[in-house]
């Protein structure tokens, strides 16, 4: 086997390896059967984790992204695909929320059902 083959070889198993490691950023949860809603179950997970002081809420939210009531919850939720995609830690914005550990699967589960459902009161 020459050099360039060896080479080329060598490249191919390294660009594989790198694709075949990197994470899945679009994984989905299965919302059969889970019907949150934000009285219920979205408006704490805002209120502690999203809509405080300096973040998602008050006279200047954070990237214009207000959290605080669920008529804006629902418009920025529905509207941004990055809220969730923030939530996710997903590659290319922002992991949210800023400063803290990243939520819990489950709440992450409540959040993006909501969505899909179309976000009820």
């Amino acid at each position: 086997m020459n050099m360039f083959n060896r080479i080329s070889s060598v490249l191919f198993c390294c660009a594989f390896l790198i694709v075949s490691c990197s994470k899945d950023e679009t994984t989905t949860n299965d919302c059969t059967g889970v019907t949150p809603t934000y009285t219920n179950d979205i408006a704490a997970i805002y209120n502690a984790s999203c809509a405080t002081a300096g973040c998602h809420s008050g006279a200047f939210p954070a990237d214009g992204l207000d959290l605080s009531s669920y008529a804006k919850a629902k418009s920025a939720s529905l509207n941004n695909s990055k809220v969730l995609s923030s939530m996710k830690h997903a590659s290319g914005v922002k992991a949210m929320p800023q400063g803290a550990a990243k939520l819990s699967d489950d709440k992450i589960k409540k959040v993006e059902c909501w969505i899909k459902n179309g976000a009820p009161e």
